[in-house]
């Protein structure tokens, strides 16, 4: 969503001499003839339109997109694997996101030494991100060294070594990440909403970088199992994007990648349900804690949801923006907290919807208050036509300064790839975010946001916030004094 943006006009005043045609001279003291009184009104959005998208596939089956017509001497060459923390085997959490780490570890002709001295000495930029859907391996480079360069990416995730000593070095790495989230205020609030929404066992109920326990079990047998299954020409695509004709670089694709066997099966669905469809609330006790984390939501919806635009324009007038109703509310009206943001994390499965802010101990309960009665009013009486107004011209603004590189490009393609978004998606999304009405937006909001279901987790000292909630009455209070 961003693309170049022109900076502010300079004139007199900026500090830059020049010619002012047409302006009266003002002297020391003299107030300026054409002073403003208040900000000037909104310009017509510019006008922008996605780069085009030029498809092949390779022998082996493998999708190919191309965006070539692009200004940048910048070329990002992105592979997406259809294979996320989803895709983990039982009791092997975090097995996902650490063999992707561990990619960076050498490959099975290159040590990891080597791997990055000939990284760099393309000036090449490499990295790896996997969530419950997918796993991204994206290299940049100059257009000029990209023969070489990727080649690299292609071993990479063909074939990793996953050396015991490298893999060691990773999953370390992920200990001590997971160990900190389990004494992080904001982490532990987020994780235990999840494991309170969602069902015993289900996919989303816990960390998707797994916790120290399922960690300590994994070894390189494990992630060597998990690239053999789940990576491959069937469950994965190459996005080019930069300067570099299609054919040229669908000849390299075939190169690098031509020779990479099938034989990966897809991933398996998300296991989603609800924990309990009536309200609860859960305070995670912490002694001593001067604040508290608060997340308060329920089951979402998916990435395919059929109105994910009004949803889209509902969230931000909820809590997805700093003009937000929330925001509004327990920021600048009553100065609970430095901000408050609601989301909705759609992906394949219904992920979670959630309220998430941190407030001191004394306003905890009248936060958690104002947060139920913004959910309900923007449930029973919807947003006003001003509000949609303002976030659809909002979402349609900021579309394009979220384009301005070739890796954000390469990354709205592949979650075109992951998600099964239609060819035209990104070419109709600021006309279908002003499309947007108040009536469809009100509409999301009956059907996918439900007070009478809402979880709420609070993270703090529960000798001082567990009276003030139950005094709410938004749901029976369960207090956890060692959750483990």
């Amino acid at each position: 969503m961003s693309g170049t943006g022109a900076g502010p006009s300079r004139g007199a005043g900026d500090g830059f001499a020049g010619r002012t045609s047409g302006l009266p001279a003002t002297g020391p003291g003299d107030a300026p003839v054409n002073a403003r009184t208040g900000a000037p009104p909104p310009g017509p959005i510019r006008p922008y339109a996605f780069p085009g998208v030029e498809e092949g596939r390779l022998g082996n089956g493998m999708e190919v997109r191309f965006l070539h017509r692009l200004p940048f001497p910048i070329v990002t060459a992105m592979v997406v694997v259809r294979a996320g923390e989803t895709a983990a085997p039982e009791g092997s959490d975090g097995l996902a996101v650490l063999a992707g780490d561990a990619l960076e570890g050498g490959t099975a002709h290159r040590t990891s030494r080597q791997l990055a001295k000939e990284l760099e000495a393309i000036g090449a930029s490499f990295g790896v991100a996997a969530g419950w859907d997918s796993t991204t391996a994206a290299l940049s480079c100059m257009a000029d060294h990209l023969p070489g360069a990727l080649p690299l990416l292609a071993e990479m995730v063909q074939s990793p070594a996953f050396t015991d000593t490298d893999f060691e070095r990773y999953r370390s790495q992920r200990l001590a990440a997971a160990v900190h989230r389990s004494m992080d205020p904001a982490s532990l609030a987020v994780d235990a909403h999840a494991r309170f929404v969602f069902g015993e066992g289900d996919t989303y109920a816990r960390p998707l970088g797994g916790t120290e326990s399922s960690l300590g079990g994994l070894g390189p047998g494990d992630a060597h199992a998990f690239v053999a299954n789940r990576y491959g020409p069937s469950q994965a695509a190459l996005v080019v994007a930069g300067d570099l004709e299609p054919a040229d670089a669908l000849a390299l694709a075939e190169q690098s990648f031509g020779g990479w066997s099938p034989g990966a099966g897809p991933a398996p669905e998300a296991r989603v349900s609800a924990r309990r469809a009536e309200r609860s609330v859960h305070v995670v006790h912490r002694p001593g804690s001067v604040q508290s984390e608060i997340r308060v939501g329920h089951v979402g919806v998916a990435r395919s949801v059929e109105d994910y635009f009004p949803l889209t324009v509902l969230n931000l007038i909820l809590g997805g923006s700093f003009s937000s109703r929330l925001n509004l509310n327990l920021r600048e009206r009553n100065g609970f907290t430095y901000g408050v943001r609601s989301s909705f994390a759609a992906r394949k499965g219904p992920g979670p919807f959630a309220v998430s802010t941190s407030v001191e101990n004394a306003v905890t309960g009248a936060a958690t208050e104002e947060i139920f009665r913004e959910i309900e009013a923007i449930v029973e009486q919807g947003p006003t036509g001003e509000e949609v107004e303002a976030a659809t011209s909002y979402l349609a603004g900021v579309f394009p300064l979220r384009l301005e590189t070739t890796g954000q490009i390469a990354s709205r393609v592949a979650e075109m790839v992951v998600y099964d978004l239609p060819g035209d998606y990104y070419h109709m999304y600021r006309d279908r975010v002003r499309g947007v009405t108040r009536a469809q937006a009100a509409e999301s909001a009956r059907r996918h946001v439900r007070p009478g279901e809402l979880c709420t987790v609070v993270v703090g000292n529960a000798d001082e916030v567990a009276g003030p909630l139950e005094a709410l009455g938004i749901g029976p209070v369960v207090v956890h004094r060692d959750d483990g």
